[in-house]
């Protein structure tokens, strides 16, 4: 009894026990990551929103819309689904890389672990026969055009255009002295096999509207651009179609691949979204 007596007024005793209830305080308030419950509840709170929407009027000068919030509100959670996901995976560890990083390594990781097989001959021909309008391909235009410039013919540009329509009235589309006729234009005379899309970034969409109605074999016009007016001597049009499989297979194939990885990341993601309870401010729900 003396000697526990003895024990009890140590100080390496008293030492020993202060260490040890500090010590489990300290593993209390710190606990180990891999000991550290792991929470399957993403919050979304009105803060987070207020953010979202002060980023987005940052780039776009105006709030967004109630569709464009929601995507924006789906895109945060898809990222922090995949930031959850990869620090589950241990890809933060002794790594500085923010959060959309991290997301980023995970969409990674779905699309490697994703096999992609090869598809048969017939599969292939099967899903281009219900996607063959992504193969369109657009019609195209040959054209001759004249040019009549406002800077130098003033308000009386489109009488000009129309006085020369009539000189050349029969005329081919090499008619000698058309060129005289109109005003140097800055690029070039001729078009051969433009895609109307080609057109409108030269001329501008309403041209390109226009000349798609013109019928070939002789000047017509004028037609107003937005470089001025023009008229326009179209020597062919060949019409969009939609090409055999036989012409776009390897096309088909690639188009067919990407849409496999893109569901097959697709359906990764809802298996990791299903682990997670979302929870979202009444406005957005």
């Amino acid at each position: 009894m003396i000697g526990a007596r003895r024990w009890l007024r140590e100080p390496l005793l008293h030492f020993l026990i202060v260490g040890l209830a500090l010590f489990g305080v300290y593993r209390e308030l710190h606990p180990r990551p891999d000991q550290a419950e792991r929470s399957n509840r993403i919050e979304l709170t009105a803060d987070d929103l207020r953010q979202i929407d002060v980023a987005w009027r940052a780039s776009w000068q105006r709030s967004p819309t109630p569709a464009e919030m929601r995507g924006l509100v789906k895109s945060q959670i898809r990222e922090e689904v995949l930031f959850q996901e990869a620090v589950a995976l241990g890809l933060d560890k002794g790594d500085t890389i923010v959060k959309r990083r991290l997301a980023q390594k995970m969409e990674f990781l779905t699309e490697d672990a994703s096999t992609i097989r090869d598809p048969s001959a017939a599969e292939l021909k099967s899903w281009f026969d219900k996607n063959r309008d992504r193969f369109a391909q657009p019609g195209r235009i040959s054209f001759h055009h004249l040019y009549f410039s406002p800077d130098r013919r003033g308000g009386k540009v489109q009488q000009a255009a129309a006085k020369a329509l009539a000189a050349l009235a029969g005329k081919g589309a090499d008619a000698p002295g058309a060129a005289s006729l109109a005003d140097r234009f800055m690029e070039r005379d001729y078009y051969a096999e433009r895609e109307p899309a080609q057109v409108a970034n030269v001329f501008g969409a309403q041209f390109a509207q226009a000349l798609s109605q013109v019928k070939p074999g002789s000047w017509q016009g004028p037609i107003e651009s937005g470089l001025g007016w023009h008229l326009v001597f179209v020597d062919a049009i060949a019409p969009g179609r939609i090409p055999a499989f036989d012409e776009v297979e390897a096309a088909v194939k690639a188009e067919w691949m990407d849409d496999q990885r893109a569901d097959s990341k697709r359906r990764a993601f809802d298996a990791m979204l299903a682990h997670y309870e979302i929870v979202l401010p009444a406005e957005v729900r």
